[in-house]
């Protein structure tokens, strides 16, 4: 038995078999068999870097989408706040001429009651052709042509309806024509505007219709 089981052993194998160091040799399908397959299931090194790419572009993506948003909205609040200054300009400007015109408006109220008294000066002289009376003419006619310099103009109001806005009635007149009622017949004192504000009202006699009495 024991020489038959010596005897089984090929030299080729006990060759191997001492080059192995004892061990038996390795059959195809082994250990080193397998190295292919676990190399096929990893993942491509391509997709991978794919999926890297993708990830990036989405980050940057979102970034850029955030950056336009916020540049929107600075967009926005600059015209916002441009718009409000203009705004605020327009409104200092209009208040500076507001404040203008009254300014000028009181001097030239008082310029008109200068020129009132000159003209009652002269409606006491009557036709008088003195000297005085010739300097006063002057100056009232003077001072009327700087008043109108000034953009200030006479508002007509005699022969019109009365008008609240530019007179006040101080005086009565009783009318037999009713086309005559609430017209102006008299005037007390002129009334002067600027621009389109009137500085000054009249004062006038208003004309106030009533039926005659039934004989």
């Amino acid at each position: 038995m024991s020489g038959n089981s010596h005897s089984d052993t090929t030299p080729d194998v006990q060759q191997a078999q001492s080059s192995n160091g004892g061990a038996a040799p390795v059959q195809d399908g082994g250990a080193a068999g397998a190295r292919p397959e676990q190399a096929e299931a990893r993942p491509p090194v391509d997709d991978v870097v794919s999926e890297a790419a993708d990830g990036e572009k989405e980050r940057l993506r979102a970034e850029l989408e955030s950056s336009r948003r916020r540049v929107d909205e600075l967009a926005r609040a600059y015209q916002a706040l441009n718009k409000d200054r203009e705004e605020f300009k327009q409104r200092l400007t209009r208040e500076r001429e507001r404040m203008l015109d009254v300014e000028r408006g009181t001097v030239a109220v008082a310029l008109l009651e200068a020129i009132d008294e000159l003209d009652r000066a002269l409606a006491m002289s009557g036709q008088d052709g003195s000297s005085l009376s010739h300097g006063v003419r002057m100056i009232r006619d003077s001072l009327l042509a700087k008043a109108q310099g000034m953009g200030i103009e006479r508002v007509k109001v005699v022969g019109l309806p009365y008008d609240p806005n530019v007179a006040e009635a101080t005086d009565m007149e009783i009318t037999p024509s009713p086309d005559d009622d609430q017209k102006v017949v008299e005037e007390f004192r002129a009334a002067y505007r600027m621009k389109d504000r009137v500085i000054r009202p009249a004062r006038v006699k208003v004309a106030k219709y009533v039926a005659p009495a039934n004989a």
